[in-house]
């Protein structure tokens, strides 16, 4: 891939960013996601690229939703897979709360894997604990090894968990164990990166929430250098026909990082819509609008944080106010 391709990706997450911001807090998650959509699709248009999607928001009957199998780019340049989230966190961007993102990931042909609409069980940590964690291992014995890697107590350690009544037993376990919690509403993909980053106070992200998310929280943490495991959870036997027919025989086996996002090359880039504890949120005064964003490259390791402040009257095609 070139180089010149993760600036030219930040466009189409700005975009998605300004025209989905304007439903913060409306209640209207489905018009939220469509603005961001149809916002994403304009800016790929553009991009010196072949592109595929391979995680996206359902197949293609599904449209006007970015779908899988959907191609992406202006037809020149590298062909690579797309991993796209327009709103991650549509809940979140109808509430008005924290850590709505526009997200997309990319990785040469044939690099990412194909996740099912289902879900995934999941670790996420920084670039300190990688190769410490099992997510088969206890929940304390996790935790006291990211504590011991990033020099904490396991009382010192924050660990992100999805507030949802399924992580009943994982949240007494990690009280259990002593470390505080950081329950989220939404946004999986937000708390992931964000244990690669101290300053979001962040150490470690478990359980369980959707497959695609985690194969963006993955290539995310693939540029970071922090690691993710993740193992799929089929819940009727058309799930567990469609893991088969990805290849992946046994949902027992863990998902490495090299099984999400092989090949040594990945680009992510991601825009806040909401305030978040990485990103700020999209911020509007009159006819101008100021974004936030952050862009990485696995091969270089290059991690940039981009801010744009955008006139939006130059920009009618994707900002329109509800």
């Amino acid at each position: 891939m070139e180089r010149s391709l993760s600036m030219e990706l930040v466009r189409v997450t700005e975009a998605a960013a300004l025209a989905c911001g304007r439903w913060m807090g409306r209640g209207q998650k489905e018009e939220a996601d469509q603005a961001a959509t149809e916002a994403m699709r304009d800016v790929f248009d553009t991009i010196p690229m072949k592109g595929t999607v391979v995680i996206g928001e359902g197949e293609m009957d599904e449209a006007p939703m970015l779908y899988i199998g959907e191609t992406l780019g202006n037809g020149f340049g590298p062909r690579v897979d797309v991993a796209v989230d327009p709103v991650e966190g549509t809940n979140i961007v109808a509430k008005g709360t924290w850590n709505a993102l526009a997200v997309l990931g990319v990785a040469d042909n044939g690099h990412l894997l194909h996740a099912p609409d289902m879900y995934m069980d999941k670790i996420a940590v920084g670039p300190e604990s990688v190769g410490l964690v099992d997510i088969d291992a206890p929940v304390k014995a996790n935790i006291a090894a990211v504590a011991k890697a990033r020099g904490k107590d396991p009382e010192d350690i924050v660990v992100a968990i999805l507030n949802r009544q399924r992580h009943e037993k994982l949240i007494d376990d990690v009280r259990e164990a002593g470390s505080r919690i950081k329950l989220m509403d939404d946004g999986d993909v937000a708390a992931a990166i964000n244990t690669a980053f101290e300053d979001t106070g962040i150490d470690m992200m478990i359980g369980s929430g959707g497959a695609p998310e985690g194969v963006l929280a993955a290539i995310g943490l693939k540029c970071l250098g922090g690691d993710f495991q993740g193992k799929l959870l089929p819940e009727d036997d058309a799930q567990l026909k469609r893991c088969q027919e990805m290849g992946i025989e046994d949902v027992n086996n863990v998902l490495r990082m090299s099984d999400l996002v092989s090949g040594d090359d990945a680009i992510f880039a991601a825009t806040g819509i909401t305030d978040g504890e990485l990103l700020r949120g999209i911020q509007y005064k009159g006819t101008s609008g100021t974004t936030q964003s952050l862009v990485m490259r696995a091969k270089s390791g290059t991690v940039r944080f981009v801010d744009g402040k955008h006139e939006l009257k130059k920009k009618p095609d994707f900002v329109i106010r509800p």
